[in-house]
């Protein structure tokens, strides 16, 4: 493989997991070419031999991610963007990374959402009943931040975004 494959795909990964993160925390809407840009990356670099992890196993996380992340969404836990993003970086965690993938998600999330509960007590309390449950999207929390780092951190441990030749 040519020595630039270990930084353009590890660097393209990072900038759609920012830019799903940044429109997640502005706009709360992650957009449907960040997650076809994940899903292109992950099948161009399966191509090339160079994915973290084997289109098989990559396949049966996402097909276990799917419809847990849906079943969330379908309760108004996650939102529809959310389900999809971690649908498809669980392509790049791969079943042996699934589950830490889910538990640094999770960790991030809690830590996320302690921070809006001490920088915005009021809104949070808000949100917990179901006149502020009413208002919409924009009283949750963005959880396509809590998942773009902890995909970030699995890639990392995985030793995908390792940026070495």
């Amino acid at each position: 493989m040519p020595e630039w494959s270990a930084y353009v795909a590890p660097g393209l990964f990072v900038a759609l997991l920012l830019a799903a993160a940044l429109s997640d925390g502005f706009r709360r809407r992650i957009p449907n070419w960040v997650v076809l840009g994940l899903i292109g990356l992950y099948v161009v670099i399966a191509v090339l031999g160079i994915a973290p992890t084997g289109p098989w196993p990559a396949l049966g996380a996402a097909l276990i991610a799917f419809p847990i992340t849906y079943g969330l969404y379908h309760f108004g836990i996650l939102g529809a963007g959310d389900t999809k993003l971690f649908t498809a970086v669980a392509l790049f965690a791969g079943l042996n990374w699934l589950m830490p993938l889910a538990l640094f998600t999770a960790l991030f999330g809690g830590l996320f959402a302690i921070g809006f509960l001490i920088a915005r007590p009021r809104r949070v309390m808000r949100g917990l009943t179901s006149a502020g449950r009413a208002e919409g999207a924009s009283s949750g929390i963005p959880y396509g931040i809590p998942i773009a780092l902890g995909a970030a951190c699995v890639c990392l441990l995985n030793g995908f975004l390792n940026f070495t030749a």
